[in-house]
């Protein structure tokens, strides 16, 4: 049996964030608008951001962009990228893209998330691009789908789609 002397790789990672606003103080706002002064710095973004290395960078009636950058840090077992990290990437897209088409006072949460990974990601991918885009969004029942693409060399990576409880306030 091999025995490795971790002490010679040992690496370390620190990250900071700002706790979530509670959702009780949001609820003037639009889902939409929610995730404009998330983007915009108003409000903290979520702390899972932090701690995954992803942000939300951009948003439209019925569309959510995130970003990630692949690393070491998330690798699993075989020496690739989790396929944990790009589902959480996914959901963070899909979720947000149902969340900005719902009026004021109103949330989601995800009841079904589905992940197809297409290729493996490495440290060396680079940043990761996840484009959501809302397909329905009904009084209870809302539906999204999202792609995650290398912002280095445009290939598809995963892909998922998601159905959402709509909670009304």
């Amino acid at each position: 049996m091999t025995t490795y002397d971790l002490s010679q790789t040992l690496r370390t990672r620190t990250h900071c964030w700002q706790p979530a606003e509670p959702t009780t103080t949001l609820t003037h706002l639009s889902g939409e608008e929610v995730l404009r002064a998330i983007v915009e710095g108003r409000i903290p973004a979520p702390p899972i951001g932090s701690t995954l290395g992803i942000r939300l960078v951009d948003v439209g009636p019925g569309t959510a962009v995130f970003e990630g950058e692949a690393g070491e840090h998330l690798y699993n077992q075989l020496g690739s990228l989790h396929g944990g990290y790009l589902a959480t990437l996914l959901d963070s897209a899909l979720g947000s893209a149902v969340l900005s088409r719902l009026p004021a006072g109103n949330g989601c949460t995800t009841t079904q998330l589905n992940v197809h990974i297409v290729r493996p990601v490495f440290a060396d991918t680079g940043l990761l691009r996840c484009e959501g885009t809302a397909l329905h969004v009904g009084r209870t029942v809302a539906t999204a789908e999202a792609r995650v693409f290398g912002a280095m060399d445009g290939k598809l990576y995963a892909h998922g789609t998601t159905t959402c409880a709509v909670l009304k306030a």
